[in-house]
């Protein structure tokens, strides 16, 4: 009688644990949810533009990938922003840099491609996680300064290079260059904005 009494009371706590952990689970799907959520509402594209910016993206990367002579020896980053489609890693060759820029213009609603595929062998893990780490601290400095507009901008770092992309007025650009140009790490910066 005892030995089902533990049994019970152990299934009990278990249940209550298993109901805790997924009432905790629930909670972070919707804190998350809410924040992509919010970066949505203040993003200036409008949600079918920046559905097809992801999608732009997909078929890039599938018909990179698809095309093994192409990708086997290069390292390809493609960032999508209202139909503009940047590139950006190595390539061994020119002729193949070149085919990269092909792909990326075969692609429906690509309005335009900025091809900033460098020649040379594949960046290393160090170089990667630096641009990372410069990634993340050039955005953390957009989202605390208050002359600039971080949820509007999209950054990409690539061996130090940083590329800003998004609808910005002048001011909001001049402002957000001048506060990247300051981040340590950061050897050159690449404005790809559209005026508004």
């Amino acid at each position: 009688m005892m030995n089902n009494k533990a049994l019970l009371k152990n299934l009990l706590l278990s249940l209550l644990t298993i109901s805790i952990i997924l009432q905790a689970s629930c909670t972070a799907m919707v804190v998350g949810g809410a924040a992509a959520g919010a970066a949505v509402a203040l993003d200036r594209r409008t949600t079918g533009t920046i559905v097809e910016d992801e999608n732009i993206e997909i078929k890039f990367t599938n018909l990179y990938y698809r095309n093994s002579q192409v990708h086997q020896n290069s390292h390809i980053n493609a960032t999508s922003y209202n139909g503009w489609l940047l590139l950006t890693g190595e390539a061994p060759t020119i002729a193949i840099k070149g085919q990269i820029q092909e792909i990326a213009a075969s692609i429906t609603n690509v309005k335009r491609v900025f091809n900033e595929i460098s020649i040379a062998a594949p960046s290393d893990i160090a170089t990667r996680s630096s641009d990372t780490y410069i990634t993340s601290k050039v955005k953390t400095q957009l989202y605390s300064n208050s002359k600039t507009k971080g949820h509007h901008v999209k950054v990409v770092t690539e061996n130090g290079i940083v590329y800003l992309m998004g609808l910005l007025t002048t001011k909001e650009a001049y402002n957000t260059t001048e506060v990247v140009r300051q981040v340590a790490g950061v050897q050159r910066v690449v404005k790809l904005f559209e005026y508004q």
